[in-house]
């Protein structure tokens, strides 16, 4: 059995790819990038499946750009040269791309449509992100939501993330009193399959690297998605 045998059975579809710019729709359970772990990543699972496809002899390479967080799933975007990598990040700093997620929550929020503002910390201890009190102990976080469906005790919420932050949407919802189905790390009692959470990155907009365009890149909600 070859090192790369784990890699070909993952199933990481290309949603998006040109000579500069690939869209890949990342798994729940799928790092983002590689950590001391040792487990399977986007980048390196996206660099195999180009590697071996295109025949390449030497490395291919692919700039990470912005995350998810390892049980989120949905659109990821990353670069395919270093030109695009560079404008890319600038226009993630700069918070240009328009993000859009599902998410799954318990209870119904109320308002049906509302923006959230938070004070978010992270604990490095806990592993998590803290809601605090002021601007003086964490940076400022908005989003806003709209439910667009309700079915017993869970809602179905669509959110627009305005500033992005560590483990932001599921800690701001959490706050609320809606924590995400299956994200025990913000307080779901509702179980889910291991290793992922019901919060899905549903679309993404962004200027072209390189060509005078807007792209928008989307990824229908995954299988294991309790909806």
């Amino acid at each position: 059995m070859g090192p790369f045998s784990l890699i070909e059975m993952l199933d990481l579809p290309f949603l998006y790819e040109d000579n500069h710019l690939l869209a890949v729709n990342k798994p729940a359970g799928l790092l983002a990038q590689a950590d001391l772990s040792g487990d399977l990543d986007v980048l390196t699972v996206a660099k195999q499946l180009i590697k071996e496809r295109d025949g390449k002899p030497g490395n291919v390479f692919l700039g990470l750009v912005h995350r998810l967080d390892r049980p989120v799933s949905g659109v990821m975007a990353l670069a395919k040269t270093s030109k695009a990598a560079s404008r890319l990040s600038a226009q993630f700093r700069e918070r240009e791309p328009e993000k859009r997620y599902l998410a799954v929550v318990s209870g119904s929020p109320d308002p049906q449509r509302a923006e959230l503002r938070h004070f978010l910390r992270k604990d490095r201890a806990a592993r998590k992100t803290v809601v605090v009190g002021s601007e003086r102990e964490g940076k400022q976080a908005l989003l806003r939501y709209e439910v667009i469906d309700r079915r017993g005790d869970r809602s179905l919420v669509r959110v627009l993330l305005i500033t992005g932050l560590p483990h932001q949407i599921r800690a701001q919802l959490a706050a609320a009193g809606h924590p995400i189905v299956g994200d025990r790390k913000y307080g779901s009692a509702e179980p889910l399959a291991r290793g992922k959470v019901a919060l899905h990155a549903e679309s993404l907009t962004l200027r072209h690297p390189v060509r005078p365009e807007t792209v928008e890149l989307t990824a229908g909600a995954p299988a294991h998605w309790p909806w």
